[in-house]
């Protein structure tokens, strides 16, 4: 039975909250070391799209935790839903008795380890959401403490916003200047190994990312994208060919730059437009119905 402390905010919050968990878009990964711990040193140039998974937060007698979407009954098992309720779990430990039983529904739009921080998403989405919901008001170090024990992806998720990630992902810089793309998201809904990817690195000592410090303009934004790289993109089309191949047809359909983000298998393309994008998504996906084709738009800067 709920306490009549927990019932008052059962009462208050009685419609919930939503939260997205926008698909996050490594526009550039360059792997600079490794940590005694076997950690990875990266510089990451990442965006946001307004695309992506969705949760919504519900007072509830009793936790509980369901799935829809494209991708839910991925998730069905076990597997994929362990960060959101971790995160809850994490939460839960800081405020105490104010956290009342909830209902996360996560909606699952997204396919599931595919380089686009899916889960890493969630998870920042699940401590913004719970956070609203029982009203709490956590110090900034606090939750930047239990993202980043959720993963290395969780505290960029967490901003949501354009931004430069160093050492393992919790060094972030936001990046208030970079303009917002009409983009591409393809997947061939075929698994890819991170750990072995890392493995298959030819070097885990690469140049660091450096940004001209006045950029401007989409198209100065576009040639520095182009300057960078990705270096987890040659290992990973080893494993998993169809990358490249999904690379050559994003090119073939008017994309303007074309890269791997993350680990993979998600590739995009940048466009001139989103009406074009939005074209290219439909062609691709009369070419192949079984991949995973999304037309969308990065958010800016400045938002």
């Amino acid at each position: 039975m709920m306490s009549s402390e927990n019932r008052s905010h059962f009462s208050a919050s009685c419609f919930g909250v939503t939260e997205e968990a926008r698909a996050k878009i490594n526009l550039a990964l360059h792997v600079t070391g490794q940590r005694a711990d076997g950690y990875h040193l990266l510089d990451m140039l990442v965006t946001f799209a307004d695309c992506g998974d969705r949760l919504s937060f519900l007072p509830a007698q009793v936790d509980a935790f369901t799935l829809s979407g494209r991708f839910g009954e991925t998730l069905a098992g076990d597997g994929g839903t362990n960060l959101v309720l971790r995160a809850r779990d994490l939460l839960r430990e800081v405020v105490g008795a104010l956290a009342f039983p909830v209902h996360i529904h996560l909606e699952k739009n997204l396919p599931v380890a595919s380089g686009i921080g899916g889960g890493s998403a969630d998870a920042a989405a699940t401590l913004r959401g719970l956070t609203r919901l029982w009203g709490m008001s956590l110090p900034v170090e606090t939750v930047a403490g239990l993202a980043l024990k959720l993963g290395a992806d969780v505290p960029m998720c967490f901003e949501s916003r354009p931004l430069i990630a160093r050492g393992i992902g919790e060094k972030i810089e936001a990046l208030p200047d970079l303009p917002g793309f009409a983009m591409v998201l393809a997947n061939p809904l075929t698994g890819v190994s991170t750990p072995e990817v890392f493995r298959r690195l030819a070097t885990k000592t690469n140049p660091a990312l450096n940004l001209a410090a006045d950029l401007a303009g989409t198209a100065g934004w576009l040639a520095a994208i182009g300057g960078a790289r990705n270096d987890l993109e040659p290992p990973a089309r080893e494993l998993v060919p169809e990358i490249s191949a999904i690379s050559a047809m994003l090119q073939a359909d008017g994309a303007l730059l074309t890269r791997m983000s993350g680990s993979g298998a998600t590739c995009f393309g940048i466009f001139s437009s989103m009406a074009a994008a939005q074209q290219a998504a439909a062609a691709l996906h009369d070419a192949r119905p079984d991949w995973y084709f999304q037309a969308t738009e990065t958010v800016s800067g400045g938002m």
